[in-house]
């Protein structure tokens, strides 16, 4: 299956790792188009400014969704990021809406949060993905 991994970019290094796994068990993966800038320079996240003028120069977003579009899947590494466990954050949101509207397989790496925690959570489970609570043999 052909697959793109999505998630923050705080979990580059883990994006890596999961794009190994899933490439030994004989899956075609892409990763984010930028994640290289992300590991070399890991705080690039938390400098909005420029991360807003890179992701517009190099529309980050729009290459994105064609990744997206020409992938078969999508897994969301939705890991704990500022407290919430299964954290998914904007970006994530917008390539599963564009998965889900071209009827793609997506898969979350982990269970969500309660909708009551947080609020995105509800629109993801509309969504109704694949949970695969860590475990690659879900991936079908």
């Amino acid at each position: 299956m052909k697959i793109m991994i999505c998630g923050s970019m705080t979990f580059s290094t883990e994006m890596i790792k999961l794009k190994n796994q899933l490439e030994k068990e004989g899956h075609i993966v892409e990763l984010p188009c930028d994640i290289d800038l992300h590991l070399q320079n890991p705080k690039a996240i938390d400098d909005l400014d420029e991360d807003l003028r890179h992701c517009i120069k190099n529309k980050v977003l729009k290459t994105a969704f064609e990744q997206v579009a020409r992938n078969d899947a999508i897994i969301i590494l939705n890991l704990p990021k500022n407290g919430v466990p299964g954290y998914i954050g904007t970006s994530s949101l917008m390539e599963m809406a564009v998965a889900y509207h071209l009827n793609k397989k997506i898969f979350l790496w982990n269970e969500l949060p309660k909708s009551r925690e947080a609020r995105w959570a509800h629109e993801v489970q509309i969504i109704e993905p694949i949970i695969l609570d860590a475990e690659l043999n879900k991936v079908k």
